[in-house]
């Protein structure tokens, strides 16, 4: 399809909308459905060029749900508004994704955290701090991210950890930050940061039960994480 066509050009049996109505959403291309999403292009470009052009650039659906608002916005045609637009449409679809999965799932185990969030972490180029919060059976209630950093670097203050922790009435938290460098191994920082956030824990009555590290590759362990916990740092 030409750049310089627009989709109000298109015959009604192209449009992605009128296509929609009379065939259904399966019937239509994924660039067709970003389309819609976008609702309009750019002067000279339409909407589905534009999103033909986010999914050769980002390869896959998932790279795309993942990418930032940042990410997004280097493509010709989305601005900030379409960038929101298309993080809130894939939002929604990750959360309907894990209804239909039915019950939360137990997360007891670092194991089990670390299979919980393997996948969104291993694109993450920056450390990406997170609180898994779960109530008293130790089942997810959310996962929430808490701050990102430089590749090696972050930043984290209890206030912030707990304040969504106790917005959700969460009974106990798990810590998890990613390794961009592949080597799941503590820094001293990561240490200090977690015996930090263990005593604010005792005070406010919510219990730090772990903090998972992610790597990407095997840790003398044979596992790509590590559990300050297995470790001997909540001893």
């Amino acid at each position: 399809m030409s750049h310089g066509i627009r989709i109000k050009d298109l015959p009604k049996s192209e449009r992605p909308r009128e296509r929609l109505v009379e065939k259904g959403a399966d019937a239509l291309k994924n660039s067709e459905l970003i389309a819609i999403i976008l609702r309009t292009g750019l002067q000279g470009v339409s909407a589905i060029a534009i999103g033909e052009e986010l999914l050769q650039r980002f390869g896959t659906l998932t790279a795309l749900e993942r990418a930032s608002l940042e990410q997004l916005q280097k493509t010709k045609g989305i601005g900030r508004d379409k960038a929101i637009a298309l993080k809130s449409a894939f939002t929604l679809a990750r959360r309907m994704a894990a209804e239909l999965h039915g019950e939360a799932p137990l997360l007891d185990t670092p194991g089990a955290i670390a299979d919980h969030l393997r996948e969104e972490n291993r694109s993450y180029e920056v450390e990406h701090f997170q609180a898994v919060l779960l109530n008293v059976r130790r089942k997810l209630i959310r996962v929430e991210v808490i701050s990102q950093g430089l590749v090696d670097t972050i930043l984290v203050h209890p206030r912030e950890v707990f304040k969504t922790a106790i917005a959700a009435n969460a009974s106990a938290l798990v810590l998890v930050h990613n390794h961009p460098s592949g080597d799941p191994t503590p820094s001293e920082a990561d240490i200090r940061v977690t015996r930090d956030l263990i005593r604010a824990g005792q005070l406010l009555k919510i219990e730090v039960l772990d903090h998972v590290i992610l790597g990407r590759r095997a840790a003398e362990n044979g596992k790509d994480y590590v559990s300050l916990r297995e470790l001997g740092y909540f001893a």
